[in-house]
């Protein structure tokens, strides 16, 4: 396969993760809700479902924009040695494998998930608004960014929508996390915004993967019973 037909297969396969999205969010037709009481709520397996597409659909994006900026700096290999260091989340206590994630009770994780999707609000807030004027943010970059800061708020709903549902007494428990790399993005210096840039990226990427790992794994204990 060429370069040329590899990269109309990525946009092409990105294009219909979005429409499956949108299709699964925002369609006027939507399945049948199950109402208990009175109270009308989608069922479990359906917002599971949901979810991880979008979520899946996020780390797409992540890794798009990622890709592209890893190209302007791939012959910089002191640059990406000065970029690569610890992910402002990395004190965030995360299950590695899948014996640990069994350790940790499923409302405990969907909070845990909750916080670092939470922390990433202020990394996309401050990339979209700093990024403008560099001359290494390309448009799609900026784009992609401020499509997952959108996808993102749809997320979280999603995952707020999981814990009211199957676990309401843990709603609000979540570990509200600070990033601390924010200032550099702001800054005078361009090298300092660069390299803030590229490792953000990469950190919001490395996230975004655990929470898509982290929704599957939880979809089957919950929904599944861990028979999958």
């Amino acid at each position: 396969m060429t370069m040329n037909s590899q990269g109309s297969a990525r946009k092409a396969g990105t294009l219909l993760l979005l429409m499956m999205s949108n299709l699964l969010f925002c369609q006027n037709v939507q399945p049948l809700p199950m109402c208990l009481g009175g109270t009308c709520q989608t069922p479990l397996p359906e917002l599971f479902d949901r979810v991880i597409m979008l979520s899946h659909y996020i780390y797409t994006l992540y890794s798009d924009m990622f890709i592209e900026l890893d190209k302007q700096y791939v012959q910089d290999r002191e640059f990406i040695a000065k970029a690569i260091t610890d992910c402002p989340t990395s004190s965030l206590a995360t299950p590695e494998d899948k014996e640990q994630a069994l350790k940790v009770p499923p409302e405990v994780f969907l909070n845990l998930i909750l916080s670092l999707v939470h922390s990433w609000n202020d990394p996309l807030y401050q990339l979209i608004t700093g990024i403008g004027g560099m001359h290494e943010a390309s448009d799609a970059i900026i784009s992609r960014a401020k499509e997952i800061e959108e996808q993102n708020k749809r997320l979280l709903e999603g995952i707020e929508k999981i814990i009211s549902q199957a676990y309401p007494e843990a709603k609000g428990n979540e570990i509200y996390f600070v990033w601390s790399q924010l200032p550099s993005l702001q800054g005078v210096d361009e090298e300092s915004k660069a390299l803030a840039f590229y490792n953000n990226i990469r950190c919001l990427r490395r996230d975004s993967h655990k929470v898509d790992n982290y929704l599957k794994f939880l979809r089957c204990q919950i929904v599944h019973k861990n028979n999958c």
